[in-house]
């Protein structure tokens, strides 16, 4: 076992004296060492209450016989990050949480892992680490929020945002919207739609690194503790088995993660944090092999934010596994998974119990998956779009852009009421290094949408869309405007034509006044200073290979670390 570097020889004396300072045991010595990694906070509504889904972890670890140990990694919420400065910080913790988890499994030796996670940047992070590390590692995700209700309708975080721009269309009171605050998220968990955290749990599943079930169930759920449980006695069977994520997440894992996603319509997020997760495995992963599979498989999931159905719908109605099974046409059925067995041999006894809510490929919701990647010379390394939340009417769209060079200005112009009916709004300088992190966008799309005005402009940015995003929403122009992408070249009143169904995004200019605009082009310096960001924006990648670090660059004989 790797822990017998800490435990083992005359030598490892002073390292046992230490170990029983926190009460190990000579027995205990001799059984796998297991680090639970926990993203709890008391800041995060999704991660409130793994202090408890932990605790049922060792109690799964302890009573199969393993000895285990606890730490913490950081978690931010996107939903209180979104729409101001903090929002930059967010895409960039992903690459703090990996590397926070293998400093202390590699100085530590820890035989396996348990990763508790539960929203968007915290479980691409633990997995990404996995992978790296790739000793024997569970996931268990935390569980997703119950609805709210609100004059009998089901509520959640979305409806906060979109209810935003409902107020300032004059279509809802501020009074209104006091009540619908108050009930719209009523507890703990990842918040209730098809949004990047449950995502991003239910893609795990599908990729084999957590138990069967584990995606869907209610964070309050008794099932939610006995799923965590299950999960620790199995991570040190997987110790004793020696099977390491780089056996489960393989290509066929991958691509059945990605049909998965595309059968639940997930969010846009997905392709990023699936990207760098394949980078840590040496798995390629190319944008065309999402819209290649997204094509083959079909929408079968009307979920929050662009159907009616939340998490709990999707629970009651089998989870992942009667999502698989209901594809099981088109998956990698031989794929390992965590459990010891294959996913065939996960979804064999799999019922869909809701034909509305996970429906028959005979009768899709639509006919291809949840996530088209566009190409033209607005974006010649790619861009991505939730094609199954856009409204049939804006799938072809011409218009005018609407040119901002951040987030705040969009935001001005829209809530001022300048944005007409027909426009492209365009937000760039947002992407990984411009922004620099690659901020999300859902306050201008929510409040677009609010206003009512989401069937008749676009939005097009080099940044991000939460997973609550609807509407014609273009995300992850690459190459981005801080680099010299042809978004940088965009000015006021350029025709921008999107077209869905044959993956096109282009402005109409011809190809020499685009190369004569980009010559004028000088780049922007934001002022960073000695933060975290000055440093992410030296090593971020493109979009299109996941906005992971790369290596240092060298200036002189300084070396930006």
């Amino acid at each position: 076992m790797r822990s017998d570097t800490i435990k083992r020889g005359v030598e490892r004396a002073p390292h046992r004296a230490l170990l029983k300072a926190l009460g190990v045991t000579d027995k205990d010595l001799d059984k796998p060492f297991i680090a639970v990694v926990n993203s709890f906070t008391t800041a995060v509504p999704g991660h409130a209450h793994l202090n408890q889904v932990a605790n049922a972890v060792k109690t799964g670890v302890t009573s199969a016989g393993g000895m285990p140990f606890e730490f913490n990694t950081i978690a931010i919420c996107d939903g209180l990050a979104m729409g101001h400065e903090g929002m930059r910080y967010s895409l960039p913790s992903r690459e703090i949480i990996a590397d926070s988890i293998e400093l202390m499994v590699q100085a530590h030796r820890f035989d396996g892992m348990i990763l508790v996670t539960n929203c968007d940047k915290i479980t691409p992070g633990m997995l990404m680490a996995a992978a790296r590390l790739d000793i024997p590692s569970v996931v268990v995700t935390g569980g997703p929020m119950l609805s709210g209700t609100y004059k009998g309708r089901k509520v959640g975080v979305a409806s906060m945002f979109e209810a935003v721009g409902e107020v300032a269309a004059g279509k809802m009171s501020e009074e209104e919207l006091k009540m619908l605050e108050d009930v719209a998220c009523p507890g703990c968990g990842s918040c209730n739609g098809m949004f990047t955290a449950n995502t991003m749990a239910c893609v795990t599943e599908a990729l084999g690194m957590s138990m069967p079930g584990c995606a869907t169930p209610p964070a309050v759920s008794a099932s939610r503790l006995r799923i965590a449980k299950e999960s620790g006695e199995r991570v040190v069977k997987l110790v004793w088995k020696d099977l390491k994520p780089l056996e489960i997440m393989t290509p066929e894992a991958f691509e059945n993660a990605i049909m998965i996603d595309a059968a639940l319509g997930g969010s846009t997020n997905t392709v990023l944090h699936l990207s760098a997760i394949a980078g840590e495995t040496g798995v390629p992963l190319s944008l065309s092999l999402f819209d290649e599979l997204s094509r083959k498989v079909s929408h079968l999931c009307n979920m929050i934010p662009s159907g009616p159905y939340t998490m709990e719908d999707l629970d009651a109605a089998g989870g992942i596994p009667a999502v698989m099974k209901e594809l099981s046409f088109f998956l990698h059925l031989d794929a390992v998974t965590v459990s010891g067995k294959t996913v065939g041999e996960n979804i064999e006894d799999a019922v869909v119990l809701d034909a509305n809510v996970i429906r028959p490929l005979t009768d899709p919701v639509h006919r291809e998956g949840g996530i088209a990647i566009l190409w033209g010379n607005l974006a010649p390394k790619g861009a991505v779009v939730k094609a199954t939340a856009i409204s049939p009417k804006m799938l072809v769209h011409k218009g005018p852009a609407r040119v901002f060079d951040s987030e705040e200005e969009a935001m001005k112009d829209i809530l001022n009421k300048e944005i007409r009916e027909g426009d492209v709004v365009v937000i760039r300088y947002e992407g990984p290094k411009g922004g620099p992190g690659m901020r999300e966008m859902l306050s201008p799309t929510a409040t677009i949408a609010g206003m009512g005005l989401s069937e008749s402009v676009a939005l097009i940015t080099d940044g991000r869309f939460s997973g609550v995003t609807r509407g014609p929403c273009i995300g992850h122009v690459s190459p981005e405007a801080a680099e010299g992408g042809p978004i940088a070249a965009l000015r006021n009143g350029d025709i921008v034509e999107i077209d869905v169904p044959k993956r096109k995004l282009n402005v109409e200019l011809g190809d020499e006044e685009l190369r004569n605009r980009l010559k004028l082009w000088k780049p922007r310096e934001p002022k960073l200073g000695r933060s975290y960001l000055a440093r992410y924006s030296q090593l971020v990648q493109p979009a299109h290979v996941g906005a992971v670090l790369g290596k240092a660059k060298r200036v002189g004989k300084t070396k930006f670390l």
